[in-house]
């Protein structure tokens, strides 16, 4: 039963899939294109300033607890979490300021003093949104879902009606709240995961109460610490992760992968599993495959989420009206994701979002200084396209933004400064069009499901990552390599019956 197993790609999905399937007792092999392994959770340092360059949130720390629990290890030994409130600092241009906050008793006085007939709503909201993350541990979060039919088997009728499949995700929080800036600052939590609240399906208003339930954290040391951690895991397991080792080709033979090229070098195995999402991988290491371009016409529906233009600002004073983390919202969040999502065009009035980990951690930042990691999210790169042609107007519109709400006089205290586009996003880890979240979540186009994570042209290759089920986000992808370890032992046993 035990096999030989190449793990394409050393991102969070990749990692994760590595130590469950060598707990299971296969061999593993991780192959790394780029010089760190990790994926879009990375780092970047300059004159003193340390950056998390990809996730900056942590939510549902269980994920973690049981990747690391499932090898026989406790969490607590890789890595320190910290629980951080406020959990954000909500900005609005009308100079209202809302800290959102896990603790319920001041959160809903905070909401009183907005509007009073939000607070009794608020409570039946987020009860709404407790059922349906409870509904999801049956399913969503046990095991590798491919669709509907996935899920009648795992819940009764009366469950499935309860996860509103009708319904999007803002025409709960519409059912629920009234004022305008709850509205929008709630329907923004699905950026989670890269998607619109007005396409993305009801059940997952979840998202609410994962946040607000659970907690959101971050790990001492730095977001890339998690990386850290499971690279000294898969150490101790006696797991090889190869850095600056691009896989150029999936070698097949009958239907099944046999090996993997790199540049001078073939590589036998029984089993790959490939973090590179399903689409590039198509158009990549899977393009020689004569089934290949049929698969790509049949993938369509999964449309990339947005991507991201990121500024790392090393800035040389505090803000004290900022906190950890920060939304500073658009205007008309309608014409917002409408932009984004439908237009596919970058938006006049973005939300930007401004990380200072600082706060929580000093060792990030020279003292008195602020490490300013600051995201707009934007649509994804059509083929051929490149955000040069938007970087200096994009990066003068969003620092016009932070002086306005509260950030002043920011531009003459920016003593070191990087920028992320989308086109780095793209070359560096392989994303759909420099997707962040891999695969948007839309109840029309594709039922809010996932690419399965089973290929379905050659028969002992799977996919983990952001593209495929549970989706994208640290736990998320973190989790699909569990469930996707899973689904392998589940196919192993079915063929030792044989």
């Amino acid at each position: 039963m035990n096999k030989k197993v190449i793990v394409i790609g050393g991102g969070l999905g990749g990692l994760s899939a590595a130590i469950r399937l060598r707990a299971d007792g296969h061999d593993v092999l991780v192959l790394e294109k780029n010089e760190r392994a990790g994926g879009k959770l990375n780092i970047r340092e300059g004159e003193g300033y340390r950056f998390d360059t990809g996730p900056s949130i942590l939510t549902m720390p269980w994920v973690l607890e049981q990747l690391f629990a499932s090898a026989g290890k406790n969490l607590e030994d890789y890595m320190t979490l910290k629980r951080v409130e406020p959990q954000w600092r909500a900005k609005y241009e009308d100079g209202t300021e809302l800290d959102v906050l896990g603790d319920l008793p001041n959160m809903l006085a905070q909401i009183d003093a907005l509007s009073a007939e939000d607070k009794e709503r608020f409570m039946r909201y987020v009860d709404y949104c407790r059922k349906q993350y409870e509904l999801s541990l049956k399913s969503f979060y046990s095991r590798s879902i491919t669709g509907i039919s996935d899920m009648r088997q795992q819940h009764s009728l009366k469950e499935l009606l309860a996860m509103d499949p009708l319904k999007t995700m803002a025409q709960k929080t519409e059912h629920y709240l009234r004022h305008p800036h709850l509205k929008q600052l709630f329907n923004f939590m699905i950026m989670y995961i890269g998607s619109s609240p007005y396409a993305a399906p009801a059940v997952l208003s979840q998202l609410i109460y994962v946040q607000m339930g659970l907690g959101i954290y971050y790990v001492e040391g730095g977001m890339y610490n998690i990386a850290r951690g499971m690279l000294r895991l898969l150490i101790e397991l006696g797991v090889e992760v190869r850095t600056n080792s691009e896989v150029l080709e999936v070698i097949t033979e009958n239907g099944m992968a046999t090996g993997v090229r790199l540049d001078g070098e073939t590589i036998s195995c029984d089993l790959v599993v490939s973090n590179l999402e399903a689409l590039p991988a198509h158009r990549s290491i899977l393009s020689h495959h004569p089934q290949s371009a049929v698969q790509l016409t049949k993938l369509a529906k999964y449309a990339p989420t947005v991507s991201g233009h990121v500024m790392l600002l090393g800035v040389n004073r505090s803000y004290d009206s900022f906190k950890h983390h920060n939304f500073l919202f658009s205007k008309q969040p309608e014409r917002e994701f409408h932009d984004m999502f439908v237009s596919k065009k970058p938006t006049s009035d973005p939300t930007v979002y401004v990380g200072i980990s600082s706060k929580s951690d000093p060792s990030q930042a020279p003292s008195g200084k602020e490490n300013w990691f600051v995201l707009t999210h934007v649509p994804p790169l059509r083929e051929g396209e490149s955000w040069a042609t938007y970087q200096e107007a994009y990066r003068e519109l969003v620092l016009d933004k932070l002086e306005r709400m509260g950030a002043e006089h920011l531009r003459q205290h920016i003593e070191w400064e990087h920028q992320f586009l989308p086109d780095d996003i793209q070359a560096l880890y392989g994303a759909n069009g420099g997707s962040i979240y891999g695969i948007v979540t839309d109840r029309k186009l594709n039922g809010g499901f996932k690419i399965p994570s089973r290929s379905a042209i050659i028969g002992n290759l799977y996919f983990v990552g952001g593209s495929t089920h549970p989706g994208g986000g640290v736990p998320m992808v973190t989790l699909s390599g569990q469930l996707t370890a899973d689904l392998i032992k589940e196919d192993l046993s079915k063929q030792a019956a044989i």
